[in-house]
């Protein structure tokens, strides 16, 4: 079993999101995100499932098309290769638990690499 408390992991980083990796097998992994006042996890389509829960602070994440307005206590998912991303208001931190199955490969992540290299939310321009 792997238990972990949530507030013992909170580390944030002035430079970019903190993801907090709590577990991770083959078929999923399960990090805690910490994003300062307008951090985000750019806008990428990997193939795996995710599921958001937020724990604090308000936000946006980015399903496909559409950008929800997210707050404590909301639970978004978003289905594979389907573009995501998240992002903090710029007047407060947000912290939220991240599900994916199964875990995104390395490749499927140069976006968000992208992303934060050029400090935009969307490295696609979509």
């Amino acid at each position: 079993m792997t238990a972990t408390n949530v507030d013992a992991e909170r580390a944030y980083d002035d430079r970019t999101f903190n993801a907090v990796e709590d577990f991770k097998s083959d078929r999923m992994k399960v990090v805690c995100g910490y994003f300062e006042p307008g951090q985000f996890i750019p806008v990428h389509a990997p193939s795996s499932d995710v599921a958001i829960h937020v724990r604090s602070g308000t936000g946006h994440v980015r399903d496909g098309t559409l950008e929800h307005t997210v707050k404590p206590g909301d639970v978004v998912v978003v289905e594979a290769d389907t573009d995501r991303g998240i992002k903090a208001d710029e007047d407060g931190r947000l912290e939220a638990c991240l599900v994916t199955a199964p875990p995104p490969t390395d490749a499927e992540h140069d976006p968000v690499r992208e992303g934060i290299n050029r400090g935009i939310f969307d490295p696609r321009g979509a």
